[in-house]
């Protein structure tokens, strides 16, 4: 098991999500999509392999891999580091990820 260090930002992503759930949804909906994502980091942290390679490989970020977030339109975006992963956002898949990501983690 490799533990989720999670950066400063994916932490405020997932804020933010169970903010807007429950604004939109509800507390109960809000606390399903609280659950959902911690349940997808969890998996990850077992199995770190699982996540998918394919958004890295489009933005040409080495080692960045991606795992939707149960039922919800949510991805955890992350590399495996040898000891934890290093979590990077949790972004919807409605937004520009590649642009987001882009952004951050292009190689200067």
């Amino acid at each position: 098991m490799k533990p989720a260090d999670l950066r400063p930002q994916a932490l405020r992503d997932q804020q933010s999500e169970v903010r807007y759930y429950r604004e939109e949804g509800g507390t109960r909906l809000a606390v399903k999509v609280a659950k959902a994502t911690n349940n997808a980091l969890d998996q990850i942290e077992h199995q770190p392999g699982i996540g998918s390679p394919t958004l890295g490989t489009l933005l040409g970020i080495p080692g960045l891999r991606s795992w939707r977030v149960g039922t919800f339109p949510l991805r955890w975006c992350y590399f495996e580091r040898d000891d934890h992963l290093d979590v990077v956002r949790l972004l919807g898949e409605r937004q520009d990820v590649m642009a987001i990501l882009g952004d951050e983690l292009s190689p200067s």
